[in-house]
């Protein structure tokens, strides 16, 4: 899985498609590159720089797990996430970015629609 670097990427994803859970927001959209892409964002607003490190941190480890099964080919992704990425229990930060993906897969138009 590719990782998103320009703020353009950014930008475009966030005018896709999104599916908000409790501890974060998926946006989507189609991408130009063959294989996912995914960037994470994590606001000022969630907290000083290490508990922001912190939430990247994990969210790096759930995409690790999740992303394979869950993401498809030419796609961007960007997470947002919350500040209670931070304190919730590991397993409900796996089940809240799987439903996410589901989600905005099942929002996306065209024949990648399951």
């Amino acid at each position: 899985m590719g990782r998103l670097l320009r703020r353009g990427d950014f930008l475009a994803a966030a005018k896709g498609k999104r599916a908000s859970t409790g501890l974060l927001t998926l946006q989507c959209v189609r991408g130009p590159a063959p294989s996912a892409r995914l960037g994470l964002t994590v606001t000022k607003k969630a907290g000083g720089a290490v508990e922001r490190n912190r939430m990247r941190r994990r969210l790096r480890q759930a995409v690790r797990q999740i992303a394979p099964v869950s993401a498809r080919p030419g796609h961007d992704y960007v997470i947002v996430a919350r500040h209670q990425v931070l304190n919730a229990k590991y397993e409900h930060l796996l089940a809240d970015l799987e439903a996410a993906f589901r989600r905005v897969h099942a929002a996306m138009p065209g024949p990648d629609k399951l």
